[in-house]
């Protein structure tokens, strides 16, 4: 997918990431796992009416807490077993993100807001290997309400989920995924939908969306 050279969005203060690489960052995650275990063709996506990429109801206070410092270190999401350290993410010479090393282990965009940070933090993980699951396979399982915990330092932040979207990889929604937003939310990005094994991948997305919770 190309873009014209006027394209781009605005990130945390005054940083501004070409709409080319957010698309690639936002996709590129399912492209290093490409296994043949299909664990996000087993079940329905998650319905498209729970997608809400923004707070609307019961958002976080103006009293908020200290602010974090530090990068994240880890990410804990207690509805599907996910507890696990956080590399740093960052893009390939195409522009694409460059997923974990490890299978296991989710990853934060360090080219974006950390969590907690006013904007959208991107965390991405892979859905599976040729060994099985691997650390968001069962991302697609979130609910409104279920929540996520992020650390940074000693400090632990937490989010609330307010929706998920599973979405072909050609038309993902880059604007809502990575666009400014008022406060500090989580996007929460594998891959999903069937594998195709004629090129390797997966056709999806799974993306979720979480807003910070008043302290």
């Amino acid at each position: 997918m190309s873009a014209g050279p006027d394209l781009s969005i605005r990130r945390h203060r005054d940083r501004r990431v070409p709409l080319a690489a957010l698309v690639a960052a936002g996709a590129a995650v399912c492209l290093a796992a490409g296994t043949g275990v299909g664990l996000a063709g087993t079940g329905s996506p998650p319905p498209v009416a729970s997608w809400h990429p923004g707070c609307t109801d019961g958002c976080p206070s103006v009293a908020v807490a200290p602010a974090p410092q530090g990068p994240p270190t880890r990410v804990r999401v207690p509805r599907i077993g996910v507890d696990s350290s956080l590399t740093v993410l960052g893009l390939d010479g195409a522009g694409a993100l460059v997923p974990p090393d490890d299978f296991g282990v989710a990853g934060w965009y360090g080219g974006g807001p950390a969590p907690g940070d006013t904007g959208p933090a991107v965390l991405a993980g892979h859905l599976d290997s040729r060994r099985g699951p691997a650390v968001f396979a069962r991302l697609g399982e979130l609910r409104p309400g279920d929540r996520v915990e992020v650390w940074r330092g000693a400090q632990r932040l937490s989010f609330r989920v307010t929706g998920s979207l599973r979405v072909r990889k050609d038309r993902f929604p880059t604007a809502a995924v990575y666009g400014p937003t008022p406060g500090a939310e989580l996007r929460l990005v594998t891959c999903g939908g069937d594998f195709d094994r004629r090129s390797g991948h997966y056709r999806d997305n799974v993306v979720v969306f979480a807003v910070a919770e008043a302290t």
